[in-house]
């Protein structure tokens, strides 16, 4: 329980997120004018784990000064992947026929976590450039002070 609550106060749009995407897996989804566009859902399942993944690098890199690679992968990719796996089976089997799970719908979550993860490593290796930068411009100031 003190994991829960360390993770909703370092990470609170995130879990937010998270939380919507579990909703709207399982509520029974409105037809609109969108659904003649082609693959609209796989676009929508690009977005909403591309959108969340960043939001979870961005809140990661607010909480640490340092960058561990392995948690990130595990935060970041390969605990939305395996959620998103789960949900496309508890929709496939649990629902009732109101909604199906679908291998395109896991791939395209996959593809947006994915796309995150660069955007990711982007931030951070700007980050650390900005960083090294500033830490060299300190001591380069304190050379010229002796």
């Amino acid at each position: 329980m003190n994991y829960l609550y360390h993770l909703i106060r370092k990470y609170p749009v995130s879990c937010i997120l998270i939380a919507i995407i579990w909703v709207l897996c399982f509520i029974t989804p409105p037809h609109t004018r969108l659904d003649n566009v082609p693959l609209m859902d796989k676009w929508t399942h690009i977005a909403m784990y591309g959108g969340t993944c960043t939001m979870i690098w961005i809140e990661y890199m607010k909480c640490h000064e340092k960058t561990n690679a392995m948690r990130l992968f595990c935060m970041a990719w390969l605990a939305p992947v395996m959620m998103s796996g789960v949900i496309e089976l508890l929709q496939a089997y649990c629902t009732e026929g109101r909604r199906s799970g679908d291998w395109l719908d896991f791939a395209a979550n996959g593809i947006g976590a994915t796309l995150a993860s660069v955007i990711g490593i982007l931030l951070v290796t700007y980050r650390a450039r900005r960083q090294k930068a500033s830490a060299e411009d300190t001591n380069c100031r304190n050379d010229g002070r002796r």
